[in-house]
């Protein structure tokens, strides 16, 4: 039983190393996530970006760099590297957070780089988003700035499932700036409660027409049982 934990930590241990390392390398080519697959010949690993080119390289020269690191380093048996897309960027924390970090090095204005981020995230159809930008932002002093659309959850058991977040940082001149994006996905949620309108009256197809029907005076039929 130790034996077996330890393999299955050690495992996840792994994928946390590899994936922090691939964010760290990679956040220009918006990076998104990895899966990391066991196979009988050797080890598949996934990479998922928004511009998968930036990681494999002119002639593939970066990915077969990045195939021996994964090998040395992290001791991954003969990795098989396969770099792909993700449907809907634009619904992505991870990638969104870098997209953002990487607009603030270029030097575009931390407020209207926000406002651009939530703009892109909510036309994609999210429910909600939340941009947190902190660090030396107009002064010598540090402080956040935080922007706000739509529907945000903050707790809940529900919350892993519709809300996505990650965190990115970005290096400036006045010093590092700390990026913070929560998602809420176009998922409904399970406390969402919806009022249905009662059908309006006057309608021909919920009237009911009665016919044929007689009308018995009592008071007629107990005077005629006492004579």
């Amino acid at each position: 039983m130790v034996l077996i934990k330890k393999y299955f930590l050690q495992k996840s241990m792994t994928k946390v190393m590899v994936d922090e390392y691939l964010a760290k390398q990679f956040y220009n080519a918006e990076y998104a996530g990895v899966e990391i697959l066991k196979t009988p010949i050797g080890t598949r690993v996934v990479i998922y970006a928004g511009r998968p080119a930036l990681i494999i390289g002119k002639g593939g020269k970066t990915i077969k760099q990045l195939a021996q690191m994964l090998e040395r380093y992290f001791g991954l048996d003969n990795p098989q590297i396969t770099v792909t897309t993700i449907d809907n960027p634009e619904l992505n924390a991870r990638v969104m957070a870098f997209r953002l970090a990487v607009a603030l090095e270029k030097g575009y204005h931390f407020r209207r780089a926000a406002f651009i981020t939530i703009r892109r995230i909510m036309n994609a159809g999210a429910l909600g988003a939340e941009v947190i930008i902190s660090g030396k932002l107009t002064s010598e002093r540090a402080k956040y700035e935080k922007l706000k659309e739509g529907v945000v959850y903050k707790s809940g058991a529900y919350l892993d499932k519709i809300v996505d977040r990650a965190i990115a940082a970005a290096m400036l001149k006045p010093g590092v700036y700390g990026v913070e994006i929560l998602i809420t996905k176009p998922i409904k949620s399970v406390d969402k409660i919806e009022i249905r309108e009662q059908p309006k009256g006057g309608g021909g197809e919920s009237m009911v027409t009665v016919t044929n029907v007689s009308f018995i005076d009592e008071s007629q039929k107990s005077s005629g049982g006492q004579q």
